[in-house]
Protein backbone atom coordinates (compact mmCIF):
# COMPACT_ATOMS: atom_id res chain seq x y z
CA UNK A 1 0.00 0.00 0.00
CA UNK A 2 2.69 2.52 1.08
CA UNK A 3 4.24 1.65 -2.56
CA UNK A 4 1.53 2.31 -4.77
CA UNK A 5 0.72 5.88 -2.59
CA UNK A 6 4.29 6.83 -3.21
CA UNK A 7 3.99 6.16 -6.81
CA UNK A 8 0.86 7.59 -7.33
CA UNK A 9 1.91 10.86 -5.80
CA UNK A 10 5.16 10.82 -7.89
CA UNK A 11 3.12 10.31 -11.15
CA UNK A 12 0.80 12.94 -10.25
CA UNK A 13 3.76 15.50 -9.80
CA UNK A 14 5.56 14.05 -12.85
CA UNK A 15 2.19 14.43 -15.17
CA UNK A 16 2.74 18.11 -14.06
CA UNK A 17 6.05 18.59 -15.82
CA UNK A 18 6.10 16.59 -18.69
CA UNK A 19 4.17 15.89 -22.13
CA UNK A 20 3.18 12.30 -23.92
CA UNK A 21 5.42 11.75 -26.89
CA UNK A 22 3.98 9.78 -30.19
CA UNK A 23 6.22 6.79 -30.51
CA UNK A 24 3.95 5.73 -33.11
CA UNK A 25 3.22 8.21 -36.33
CA UNK A 26 0.71 5.95 -37.78
CA UNK A 27 1.87 6.05 -40.93
CA UNK A 28 4.59 3.63 -41.19
CA UNK A 29 7.13 2.19 -38.71
CA UNK A 30 9.54 4.66 -38.49
CA UNK A 31 12.03 4.40 -35.16
CA UNK A 32 11.01 0.33 -35.17
CA UNK A 33 13.15 -2.36 -36.24
CA UNK A 34 11.84 -5.66 -36.16
CA UNK A 35 13.96 -9.12 -35.14
CA UNK A 36 12.17 -12.55 -35.98
CA UNK A 37 13.60 -15.82 -34.72
CA UNK A 38 15.56 -17.41 -37.03
CA UNK A 39 16.49 -14.34 -39.27
CA UNK A 40 19.14 -11.59 -38.76
CA UNK A 41 18.10 -8.07 -37.42
CA UNK A 42 16.04 -6.00 -39.05
CA UNK A 43 14.43 -8.69 -41.78
CA UNK A 44 10.93 -7.81 -41.41
CA UNK A 45 10.30 -11.58 -42.69
CA UNK A 46 7.33 -11.65 -45.08
CA UNK A 47 5.93 -7.90 -43.84
CA UNK A 48 5.30 -9.54 -40.50
CA UNK A 49 4.93 -6.29 -39.08
CA UNK A 50 3.98 -3.58 -41.38
CA UNK A 51 1.15 -0.03 -40.95
CA UNK A 52 -2.25 -0.07 -42.16
CA UNK A 53 -5.14 2.49 -41.14
CA UNK A 54 -3.27 4.12 -38.58
CA UNK A 55 -2.00 0.79 -36.74
CA UNK A 56 0.95 -1.62 -36.32
CA UNK A 57 -0.71 -4.91 -37.58
CA UNK A 58 0.87 -8.03 -36.83
CA UNK A 59 0.10 -10.00 -40.18
CA UNK A 60 0.70 -13.51 -41.21
CA UNK A 61 -0.57 -13.08 -44.66
CA UNK A 62 2.77 -14.29 -46.16
CA UNK A 63 3.37 -17.26 -44.41
CA UNK A 64 1.80 -20.71 -45.19
CA UNK A 65 2.88 -21.90 -41.39
CA UNK A 66 4.58 -20.37 -37.91
CA UNK A 67 7.29 -22.42 -38.12
CA UNK A 68 8.38 -20.56 -34.69
CA UNK A 69 9.57 -17.24 -36.18
CA UNK A 70 8.41 -15.62 -33.27
CA UNK A 71 9.03 -11.80 -34.14
CA UNK A 72 9.71 -8.33 -31.74
CA UNK A 73 8.96 -5.28 -33.31
CA UNK A 74 11.58 -2.95 -31.37
CA UNK A 75 11.32 1.09 -30.86
CA UNK A 76 15.30 1.80 -31.11
CA UNK A 77 15.34 5.39 -31.01
CA UNK A 78 16.14 4.96 -27.14
CA UNK A 79 16.44 3.10 -23.91
CA UNK A 80 13.57 3.84 -21.31
CA UNK A 81 13.68 3.67 -17.76
CA UNK A 82 11.21 5.73 -15.48
CA UNK A 83 8.09 6.23 -17.86
CA UNK A 84 4.35 5.24 -18.56
CA UNK A 85 3.94 3.39 -21.98
CA UNK A 86 0.12 3.88 -23.07
CA UNK A 87 -1.03 1.97 -26.00
CA UNK A 88 -4.48 0.11 -27.62
CA UNK A 89 -4.67 -3.07 -29.17
CA UNK A 90 -7.08 -5.38 -30.57
CA UNK A 91 -7.04 -9.24 -31.29
CA UNK A 92 -8.12 -10.35 -34.77
CA UNK A 93 -8.62 -12.69 -37.85
CA UNK A 94 -7.62 -16.56 -37.04
CA UNK A 95 -5.09 -18.22 -35.61
CA UNK A 96 -1.98 -19.27 -37.62
CA UNK A 97 -1.48 -22.64 -38.68
CA UNK A 98 1.56 -24.67 -37.08
CA UNK A 99 1.66 -21.68 -33.61
CA UNK A 100 1.76 -23.17 -30.84
CA UNK A 101 -1.98 -23.52 -28.89
CA UNK A 102 -1.11 -21.38 -25.81
CA UNK A 103 -0.56 -18.54 -28.70
CA UNK A 104 -4.46 -18.47 -29.53
CA UNK A 105 -5.35 -14.34 -29.15
CA UNK A 106 -2.19 -13.77 -27.16
CA UNK A 107 0.70 -10.73 -27.85
CA UNK A 108 2.76 -8.58 -25.38
CA UNK A 109 4.70 -5.62 -24.74
CA UNK A 110 7.84 -6.12 -23.81
CA UNK A 111 9.45 -3.28 -21.38
CA UNK A 112 13.26 -3.29 -20.68
CA UNK A 113 14.43 -5.63 -23.54
CA UNK A 114 17.86 -6.36 -24.50
CA UNK A 115 19.17 -4.38 -26.99
CA UNK A 116 17.94 -6.30 -30.02
CA UNK A 117 20.93 -6.15 -31.91
CA UNK A 118 22.24 -8.36 -29.11
CA UNK A 119 19.71 -11.39 -29.54
CA UNK A 120 20.94 -14.85 -31.23
CA UNK A 121 19.18 -15.41 -34.11
CA UNK A 122 17.63 -18.47 -33.03
CA UNK A 123 16.58 -16.37 -29.84
CA UNK A 124 12.76 -16.77 -29.02
CA UNK A 125 12.23 -13.73 -26.81
CA UNK A 126 14.24 -10.74 -25.71
CA UNK A 127 15.59 -10.42 -21.85
CA UNK A 128 12.37 -8.62 -20.89
CA UNK A 129 9.35 -8.14 -18.79
CA UNK A 130 6.32 -9.20 -20.84
CA UNK A 131 2.90 -7.35 -19.93
CA UNK A 132 1.16 -10.25 -22.00
CA UNK A 133 -1.65 -9.77 -23.63
CA UNK A 134 -4.68 -11.79 -24.21
CA UNK A 135 -8.21 -11.87 -25.82
CA UNK A 136 -11.16 -13.92 -24.79
CA UNK A 137 -11.88 -17.40 -27.09
CA UNK A 138 -15.66 -18.07 -25.66
CA UNK A 139 -15.18 -19.35 -22.91
CA UNK A 140 -14.05 -19.02 -19.07
CA UNK A 141 -11.89 -16.19 -18.00
CA UNK A 142 -8.77 -15.01 -19.17
CA UNK A 143 -7.23 -11.77 -17.87
CA UNK A 144 -5.07 -9.90 -19.96
CA UNK A 145 -2.15 -7.69 -18.76
CA UNK A 146 -0.09 -10.48 -17.02
CA UNK A 147 3.03 -10.82 -16.71
CA UNK A 148 5.48 -13.12 -18.47
CA UNK A 149 9.04 -13.40 -17.54
CA UNK A 150 11.58 -14.26 -20.49
CA UNK A 151 15.10 -14.36 -18.63
CA UNK A 152 14.20 -12.28 -15.71
CA UNK A 153 13.01 -12.53 -11.93
CA UNK A 154 10.20 -9.97 -10.51
CA UNK A 155 8.45 -10.21 -7.18
CA UNK A 156 4.87 -9.87 -6.32
CA UNK A 157 3.72 -9.27 -2.92
CA UNK A 158 7.58 -9.31 -1.77
CA UNK A 159 8.43 -12.76 -2.66
CA UNK A 160 9.55 -14.27 -6.13
CA UNK A 161 7.06 -15.05 -8.72
CA UNK A 162 6.79 -18.54 -9.15
CA UNK A 163 6.25 -19.43 -12.31
CA UNK A 164 7.12 -18.04 -15.85
CA UNK A 165 3.52 -16.37 -16.40
CA UNK A 166 1.28 -14.80 -13.09
CA UNK A 167 -2.34 -13.57 -14.38
CA UNK A 168 -3.41 -10.12 -13.41
CA UNK A 169 -7.12 -9.43 -12.19
CA UNK A 170 -8.46 -7.79 -15.02
CA UNK A 171 -11.35 -8.71 -16.64
CA UNK A 172 -12.01 -11.07 -19.89
CA UNK A 173 -11.78 -9.04 -23.40
CA UNK A 174 -12.90 -10.04 -26.61
CA UNK A 175 -12.30 -8.73 -29.69
CA UNK A 176 -12.51 -5.13 -29.36
CA UNK A 177 -9.83 -2.10 -28.68
CA UNK A 178 -8.20 -2.44 -25.14
CA UNK A 179 -6.10 0.91 -23.54
CA UNK A 180 -3.17 -0.44 -21.21
CA UNK A 181 -0.65 1.88 -19.47
CA UNK A 182 2.36 0.38 -18.44
CA UNK A 183 3.56 2.54 -14.90
CA UNK A 184 7.68 1.47 -14.87
CA UNK A 185 9.93 2.93 -12.71
CA UNK A 186 13.23 1.76 -13.45
CA UNK A 187 13.52 -1.69 -11.60
CA UNK A 188 11.79 -1.13 -8.25
CA UNK A 189 8.10 -1.39 -9.59
CA UNK A 190 5.60 -2.00 -12.65
CA UNK A 191 1.80 -1.02 -12.70
CA UNK A 192 0.03 -2.56 -15.12
CA UNK A 193 -3.39 -0.92 -16.06
CA UNK A 194 -6.25 -1.76 -18.14
CA UNK A 195 -8.75 0.44 -18.48
CA UNK A 196 -8.29 2.63 -16.09
CA UNK A 197 -7.88 -0.37 -13.58
CA UNK A 198 -4.62 -1.09 -11.92
CA UNK A 199 -4.34 -5.04 -12.68
CA UNK A 200 -1.02 -6.30 -11.87
CA UNK A 201 1.89 -4.67 -9.90
CA UNK A 202 5.98 -6.68 -9.02
CA UNK A 203 8.59 -5.73 -8.23
CA UNK A 204 12.55 -5.81 -7.85
CA UNK A 205 13.22 -6.75 -11.76
CA UNK A 206 16.53 -8.50 -12.49
CA UNK A 207 18.09 -11.31 -14.71
CA UNK A 208 17.11 -14.66 -14.43
CA UNK A 209 15.10 -17.17 -14.07
CA UNK A 210 13.95 -19.32 -17.52
CA UNK A 211 14.86 -18.27 -21.35
CA UNK A 212 18.09 -17.23 -20.75
CA UNK A 213 20.36 -16.59 -23.65
CA UNK A 214 23.91 -18.35 -23.65
CA UNK A 215 25.18 -14.72 -24.39
CA UNK A 216 23.35 -13.50 -21.10
CA UNK A 217 24.47 -15.92 -18.33
CA UNK A 218 27.06 -13.66 -16.40
CA UNK A 219 24.47 -11.01 -15.95
CA UNK A 220 22.14 -13.30 -13.89
CA UNK A 221 21.10 -11.30 -10.75
CA UNK A 222 21.80 -7.78 -12.46
CA UNK A 223 19.17 -5.16 -11.67
CA UNK A 224 17.33 -4.76 -14.93
CA UNK A 225 16.59 -1.41 -14.94
CA UNK A 226 16.02 0.16 -18.29
CA UNK A 227 15.88 -0.79 -21.95
CA UNK A 228 13.86 -0.87 -25.19
CA UNK A 229 10.26 -1.31 -25.49
CA UNK A 230 9.06 -4.42 -28.07
CA UNK A 231 5.08 -5.35 -29.74
CA UNK A 232 5.12 -8.97 -29.96
CA UNK A 233 4.64 -11.84 -32.75
CA UNK A 234 3.32 -14.90 -31.58
CA UNK A 235 1.07 -16.82 -33.82
CA UNK A 236 -2.22 -14.31 -33.79
CA UNK A 237 -3.14 -11.08 -35.77
CA UNK A 238 -3.25 -8.38 -33.32
CA UNK A 239 -3.37 -4.74 -33.93
CA UNK A 240 -1.39 -1.80 -32.14
CA UNK A 241 -2.42 1.95 -32.17
CA UNK A 242 -1.83 5.65 -30.06
CA UNK A 243 1.41 4.38 -28.89
CA UNK A 244 2.96 7.00 -26.77
CA UNK A 245 5.24 7.45 -23.81
CA UNK A 246 5.67 9.97 -20.65
CA UNK A 247 8.66 9.51 -19.36
CA UNK A 248 8.57 10.59 -15.17
CA UNK A 249 12.25 12.14 -15.31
Amino acid sequence: MIIKLISLILLLINFEKNEWIQIFNGKNLDGWEVKIRGYDFGNNYRNTFKVEDGSIKVSYEGYRKFGDRFGHLFYTKKEFKYYILSLDYKFRGYHLKGAPGWSIKNSGVMLHCQDPRSMLKNQEFPVSAEAQLLGGIGAGERPTANICTPGTDVDINGKKADGHCINSISKTYEDEWVNVKLIVYSDSLIHHVIQSDTVLTYTNLTVGGDFIPTNYGIKIGEKLSQGYISLQSEGHPVDFKNIKILELL
